[in-house]
């Protein structure tokens, strides 16, 4: 009864998402008295038996569908029907434990697929239960790794692509003796190899890294303190490799002018004095020289 509760308490919750506190106290509060009322009249049957399980499931099945939607009994069969089912739910789950989703969550979200099942479930069509309901419970639970468990989201198709060949490279290798290649899982595939890349890409889109992430042996070290800052330098790199290439055909001179007024920051005096020339010639070597570098860059970009 105590995990009944918890599953529909759960359910409710996501059903009144958005509605006002009040509102959703005062349902809890109706839920839980409702709870409260059916475990002391009604007796769930044991579990010694799966038989008796799936008989008592299929006789409430059976007696719901005649029975009128607003009918408060057929509330109170209908919680029993989704206890009674709970623990093929956590079966279920199971299966899927280990998938970066923890088994709680699973169970949840299976839960909400048993109560999709019930609520959809045709008794006139004289199928057993269990077999329409554990579709629906891991279908929802697909969908739920489909569509919550991505840290970042990507499109249907490339999930279904980067799932597709995380199951093809173990099989495929098995075939070829090595790991395949890009190229031979895009023959396979039937694609090219840049729509391989973009699946293969997409996976590390599933789960993010906390910046907090421990790394390394050292105290303290985190993840964000070994990413790399913006270096505002990037945009100058094409230019100082422009300007690079366009002095290394600056005569032998001018070059050295240069290189003494703009990196060992002397005046135009001493560089007169440095090149044996007067400052006056010094200057008119400086202006000429860059404006050929300055025509020289203008041009080329």
């Amino acid at each position: 009864r105590q995990v009944g509760w918890w599953c529909a308490r759960f359910c409710c919750a996501q059903a009144f998402d958005g509605q006002t506190p009040r509102h959703v106290e005062s349902f809890m509060s109706s839920l839980n008295t409702t709870t409260a009322a059916l475990s002391a009249r009604v007796q769930l049957p044991t579990q010694s038996s799966r038989d008796d399980v799936d008989d008592f499931v299929a006789a409430n099945l059976t007696t719901m569908s005649t029975m009128d939607p607003a009918d408060p009994d057929r509330d109170a069969m209908r919680s029993d029907v989704i206890c009674a089912c709970l623990p093929m739910v956590r079966r279920a789950a199971a299966r899927f434990a280990g998938r970066g989703e923890s088994l709680d969550d699973l169970v949840q979200v299976a839960t909400v697929g048993l109560i999709k099942a019930v609520d959809r479930f045709d008794a006139g069509r004289e199928t057993p239960f269990v077999n329409y309901a554990m579709p629906t419970i891991l279908g929802e639970v697909k969908r739920h790794f489909r569509d919550k468990s991505w840290s970042v989201r990507v499109s249907r198709a490339r999930q279904e692509l980067y799932l597709e060949i995380s199951r093809l490279i173990p099989a495929l290798a098995q075939d070829l003796g090595r790991s395949p290649t890009v190229c031979d899982l895009a023959e396979r595939l039937g694609i090219t190899e840049s729509e391989v890349l973009a699946g293969i890409d997409c996976g590390q889109a599933h789960t993010a890294r906390s910046l907090s992430t421990p790394v390394g042996d050292d105290d303290g070290a985190v993840l964000s303190d070994v990413l790399g800052a913006l270096d505002e330098r990037l945009e100058s790199v094409a230019d100082r490799q422009a300007l690079h290439e366009a002095l290394a055909d600056v005569p032998e001179r001018e070059r050295q002018i240069l290189m003494l007024r703009f990196f060992a920051n002397m005046t135009q005096s001493e560089i007169a004095e440095r090149v044996g020339v007067s400052q006056m010639h010094v200057s008119r070597l400086l202006s000429r020289t860059l404006a050929d570098l300055r025509e020289r860059l203008l041009v080329e970009e």
